[in-house]
């Protein structure tokens, strides 16, 4: 996965700037992304401050790493009950 080159307290200023009236095209022109990335991360992290964003990302990663322990398990579970299949 490609990281952002922005981090999280640069992405909640970008994020903060159109309450303080600053027009979303401008906004994006200035820091060099599309308004589509901005649209996502307001989508994303719209709400939170920088600590929370932290956390959401550790949990995200936390997810990811049980997932990939998950499909592990089940593929030697798998390979398993083949083998026992195989047997009888």
């Amino acid at each position: 996965m490609k990281t952002s080159r922005f981090t999280d307290s640069q992405i909640m200023a970008v994020l903060k700037e159109p309450q303080a009236g600053v027009k979303v095209p401008d906004l994006c022109r200035t820091h060099g992304i599309s308004t589509a990335t901005c649209y996502q991360w307001r989508s994303k992290f719209g709400g939170m401050d920088v600590p929370m964003v932290g956390r959401l990302k550790e949990l995200e990663d936390e997810n990811r790493r049980l997932k990939k322990m998950y499909a592990e398990a089940q593929l030697s579970t798998d390979l398993l009950r083949e083998a026992l299949v195989k047997k009888w």
